[in-house]
């Protein structure tokens, strides 16, 4: 399956085309979710699914799995994918889109990112929200060569990069573009700038 394909699936389960009406280019929707979220617009999927250089044999961890339709692009390249979800009615809601799809390889575990024990290492991790500082704890979860994915930043300046484990305790960063997308709920945040 196709990355256009899994849009077109995805796209068509999201709207009611008879009541939605949308002006402008596809690539740069961010389509509404329950809970105040939002699905990446396609083209930051497009850049992240690129950046992230995914292989046939990779295992996959996603932290947000929204709507699911990263996790079910991440599952028709990768071997595995594990996507954790802190809104239960957001898993659930991707749980039933990963099976509309036909996505068998993909798992969606409800908690928080922050608290979901993470026993072994991945290829691949993306982040699917922002972080206001970025974090270490994900990089720690990448296998010697695996590849992050993570936007940081705060709105109006966030920058998408990509964390490439080199060797056990070294890690190369690669800023990728600037964007602005939704926070990552409990995300350490700044204490901000006081007088």
């Amino acid at each position: 399956m196709l990355f256009q394909d899994v849009r077109s699936i995805f796209w068509h389960q999201e709207h009611d085309t008879d009541t939605f009406e949308f002006r402008g280019s596809v690539e740069a929707l961010e389509v509404p979710l329950p809970r105040g979220q939002h699905m990446l617009r396609p083209s930051v999927v497009g850049r992240l699914l690129q950046a992230l250089e995914l292989k046939p044999g990779d295992s996959a961890l996603e932290i947000g799995a929204g709507s699911g339709f990263v996790t079910a692009c991440l599952g028709t390249a990768c071997r595995r994918v594990q996507s954790i979800e802190i809104f239960p009615d957001l898993a659930d809601l991707a749980r039933a889109h990963l099976t509309a799809a036909g996505i068998r390889n993909a798992e969606v575990i409800t908690g928080d990112a922050r608290e979901v024990e993470i026993a072994e290492r991945h290829d691949v991790i993306a982040v699917t929200a922002s972080l206001p500082l970025y974090d270490s704890r994900y990089e720690q979860q990448l296998f010697v060569g695996g590849r992050l994915f993570v936007v940081v930043g705060t709105a109006p300046v966030m920058e998408a990069r990509l964390v490439r484990r080199v060797a056990e305790d070294r890690w190369a960063h690669e800023s990728l573009f600037e964007t602005v997308v939704d926070p990552l709920v409990h995300a350490t945040r700044s204490e901000g700038f006081s007088f």
